[in-house]
């Protein structure tokens, strides 16, 4: 198969760190994913995009890549083949589909459809596809259309690809990494042995706003100085809609606030939503708030740093 250069596809530099990776993939993950995205090739970029992450977002799988790589450009060099880039074949992307084989199980299709047929087996092939759920799809039970090609050899030996398309039921609470298995979808079996299964693999698509821990969900919320220390009404998302969440005056940066029963579902009850208080200062200022800060320090005579002196 040919070989990816997964920094290109996220659109980051090999010097990304590992937030700038998950940041890229939140961004383009919901540009591209099938349900939302109008892009005549939505669901290959998302697999796409889903592929690169899952490699170069583990520590592990990453080295493993870039050794490949710079194996690569070296072979490149040495053969005199400059102008190849990433675009080069022979030996260097028989190495790329021996890795693509170790990291995802498959044969070299792309890493959400794989699984073909053995000509020798009875039984069809099992296959596994990624099916990307939104955060908000967990909440409920829902339907979702699913479709895919499989690979396989028929009787006569000859390779066949067949397209199914399916509507799959996902239940409410299901959680990233989950395995859903459908008997009797996947790959045809050789003669009258029954077909393979299919299995879903489910991915949380990254939220914008929340991130997730376990069943918990965690949100940021911006405060400005004088409502951390005045107190506030602030209206925040969930995901299942918007809440008035009081801020107690004197509040601190990273302050946690917790409410019960706003996280994601799951088979022993909901989780929680913690808001994690952030407080930001404007970002302009005029003569007359400058005055109003220096009279504040004035006033308040505080020092953020007096148990450092206690340390010393």
């Amino acid at each position: 198969m040919d070989f990816k250069d997964y920094y290109s596809v996220l659109g980051v530099d090999r010097q990304a760190d590992d937030k700038a990776i998950k940041t890229a993939y939140r961004k383009l993950a919901r540009q591209y994913h099938p349900d939302v995205s109008k892009h005549p090739e939505a669901e290959e970029k998302f697999k796409e995009v889903a592929e690169a992450y899952e490699v170069l977002h583990d520590a592990n799988k990453r080295a493993e890549y870039d050794d490949l790589c710079q194996a690569r450009e070296q072979r490149q060099r040495y053969q005199g083949n400059a102008d190849a880039g990433y675009g080069g074949g022979g030996q260097s992307d028989a190495d790329f589909a021996d890795f693509f084989s170790s990291m995802f199980g498959g044969a070299g299709g792309g890493g959400f459809g794989r699984g073909a047929a053995d000509p020798f087996a009875r039984k069809g092939q099992d296959v596994e596809i990624e099916l990307p759920v939104f955060l908000e799809e967990t909440l409920a039970e829902i339907s979702k259309p699913v479709s895919f090609n499989l690979q396989y050899v028929d009787e006569r030996g000859q390779p066949q690809v067949l397209q199914k398309s399916l509507k799959v039921k996902i239940p409410a609470g299901v959680a990233d990494g989950e395995r859903i298995r459908l008997k009797g979808q996947g790959s045809p079996g050789m003669g009258q042995a029954p077909a393979g299964d299919l299995y879903l693999h489910i991915r949380l698509v990254p939220h914008p706003m929340f991130d997730v821990e376990g069943r918990n969900l965690i949100l940021t919320v911006p405060l400005a100085p004088w409502e951390a220390a005045l107190g506030a009404k602030v209206t925040v998302p969930t995901l299942s809609g918007k809440i008035q969440l009081t801020i107690k005056p004197n509040s601190q940066s990273g302050q946690r606030l917790r409410i019960k029963g706003k996280g994601l579902t799951g088979k022993q009850g909901s989780g929680d939503l913690f808001a994690v208080l952030k407080v930001v200062m404007p970002q302009q200022h005029n003569e007359r708030m400058q005055q109003l800060w220096t009279e504040l320090a004035e006033q308040a005579a505080f020092d953020p740093r007096a148990d450092w002196s206690k340390e010393s």
